[in-house]
């Protein structure tokens, strides 16, 4: 028996907004909306509400500050006295969910989005025993080239696999001979 998964009511879909509208304390030209962190808003109470955060990665050192400055607004701004911010890490988060928008916004402050690493349209289903790893996820669409966010060439050398933070790449520009921070690819 197949159920439906239950929707937000009106004040849950405000809340997500608004939790969502929060800017992300190392790339803050983006909202966590468009991060895409913020998985779930549910109300627990009258005044009281869950929200679920996945982290970019286990060890990301913003999750502590996102976490409090959704706290802040949910209680500034949605009126909600009591806030839980619960890390989840299932499923975990992946490049893939950066939002168009989000993507539109890195490459405008000079970042090099990451690729995208689902499939387009259908995704074809594999059927496999219970047992056993999991296969990995594809690798970014091939073809799909890196292209400076300065000048749009797709020739581009890595100077370095970090950078200004741990989910990004240093690379430069062989056309315009511009440095950029790339957005690694996360599957």
């Amino acid at each position: 028996m197949v159920t439906d998964t239950p929707r937000d009511t009106p004040l849950e879909e405000r809340l997500r907004e608004l939790a969502g509208s929060v800017p992300d304390p190392e790339l803050p030209m983006l909202t966590l909306a468009e991060l895409g962190v913020v998985r779930r808003v549910r109300r627990t109470g009258a005044a009281a509400v869950e929200v679920e955060l996945t982290p970019t990665y286990t060890g990301c050192p913003a999750v502590e500050s996102m976490a409090e400055d959704i706290e802040q607004v949910l209680r500034e701004r949605g009126g909600m006295a009591e806030v839980r911010v619960r890390r989840v890490l299932a499923p975990p988060w992946t490049t893939d969910d950066i939002t168009p928008e989000g993507r539109r916004k890195l490459a405008e402050s000079g970042i090099a989005p990451p690729r995208t690493t689902r499939p387009a349209g259908p995704v074809p289903v594999t059927l496999r025993p219970r047992r056993g790893p999991a296969p990995r996820p594809a690798a970014p669409a091939a073809g799909e080239p890196l292209r400076c966010p300065h000048c749009g060439s797709a020739e581009t050398e890595l100077l370095s696999p970090f950078s200004s933070t741990a989910c990004k790449a240093l690379r430069r520009c062989t056309a315009c001979l511009e440095p950029f921070d790339h957005f690694k690819e996360l599957t």
